[in-house]
Formats: C-alpha cells, sequence, structure tokens
C-alpha cells in the first residue's frame, strides 16, 4: 500500500513522480496542495496542515478528511508525515517538495534525515530524481552513468565510497557541494560512513 504526501512545492511534470501519483493507494495533501490533483479530478484520502493556504470550497468539499493541525512548530510537510506516522503508514513516497520557494526547497530536504530516524520509510522525488536520506552504511541500487550526489551534515563524518566514478576515501564532507555531481559506474554504488546521516540525490534514468 503506498503512501504519497504532495506538498504545496511545485507540481509534477515528469512521468515517474505522475505514475506514483496516480498508482498511489492513498494520497495525504499537505493542505493547499489539493487544488491541484482536484483539477485532475483525483480525491485526496487526508488533508492535514494549518489550512493557512486552504481554500474554502475545498473546507467544505472534503470537510470528511481534514485533520486541522495549528502548530506553529513544524511546517506541513512535517506534519503529514507525523500523521501518517500515528495512522500507521510508514512507507512514504513526497512529491512536490521543491520548487517554488529555495527556503522552502533546502528546509523540507533537510528534514528527511529527521522523518528516516522517526522509523519511515522515506524519500522525495522530483522531476530530476530522488532524494534519500540514510543512517547507516548501505549499497544502493542505480545504473552506469546514473548521477549521484551526497550531502552530509556533520563534518566529522567520515564516507567512503564505491563504485562511483570519483572515489571518496575515509574524508568528511565539509562543504555542501563537495559530495556532489559524481556518478555511477554500474547497478550499484556502496556508502560506508559513520556517524550518520547522509541525504543521497539519484537521477531518473
Amino acid at each position: 500500500m503506498s503512501t504519497v504526501i504532495l506538498a504545496n512545492g511545485r507540481f509534477p511534470t515528469h512521468s515517474i513522480p505522475l505514475t506514483m501519483l496516480n498508482n498511489a493507494s492513498r494520497i495525504v495533501c499537505c493542505d493547499g496542495s489539493v487544488e491541484h490533483i482536484d483539477s485532475l479530478n483525483i480525491e485526496p484520502f487526508a488533508i492535514v496542515g494549518d489550512l493557512d493556504s486552504l481554500p474554502d470550497k475545498f473546507k467544505i468539499k472534503f470537510a470528511d478528511r481534514i485533520y486541522y493541525n495549528p502548530d506553529q512548530e513544524s511546517n506541513d510537510l512535517t506534519k503529514s508525515v507525523l500523521w501518517c506516522k500515528s495512522k500507521g503508514y510508514y512507507d512514504i513516497t513526497i512529491l512536490a517538495g521543491t520548487g517554488k520557494r529555495d527556503d522552502h526547497t533546502i528546509g523540507n530536504i533537510g528534514l528527511l534525515p529527521r522523518y528516516k530516524t522517526m522509523g519511515m520509510n522515506v524519500k522525495m522525488v522530483t522531476d530530476f530524481g530522488v532524494f534519500t536520506p540514510i543512517l547507516t552504511s548501505k549499497r544502493l541500487d542505480s545504473f552506469a552513468k546514473q548521477q549521484v550526489s551526497i550531502f552530509s551534515f556533520n563534518n566529522s563524518t567520515l564516507i567512503t565510497t564505491k563504485n562511483l566514478k570519483y572515489p571518496i576515501t575515509s574524508t568528511p564532507l565539509s562543504s555542501p557541494w563537495m559530495g556532489t555531481l559524481n556518478q555511477s559506474l554500474g547497478s550499484w554504488f556502496e556508502l560506508t560512513f559513520e556517524p550518520g546521516p547522509l541525504i543521497v540525490f539519484q537521477t531518473h534514468k
């Protein structure tokens, strides 16, 4: 049972995220993002947020599936993830989490490791690729010449890679750009690191 959280960023246009949206078992909308799927005649499973960007017509139309959360210490994406966790929906794909505002984009991507530490199996899919948070060393599926970027948020994290064009050997990524624009050499690559977390971006095929 696949769960998609539709954030209120740029609505996807690439076939991969659109297929995920259309095939989702349930779609949880962050507040006003319901406008996008309503125009496609797709119904939300739930609408979660502080409702500040939800038009009144949708408050009436979907009154039976609105979950109001006024907490100003977290954003609507986090509220939606927490709601999913409370319902036992642990496998989450986030769509429309980027675009529109650059600060929201950075914030939403930066939250992915937090969701992972909450026990959520989460990824963020954009028109260009997939952001995946990882907490421990891991081998990831890939394809030859796939573009790969690695982001670390801890200057003490030592990272070693295998099967990437530009290898990293027991080295910290002290600046965000240092792990970007790498390339997979085949059907997999491996990241060995401690402590975590890392965020990995992989382009679509």
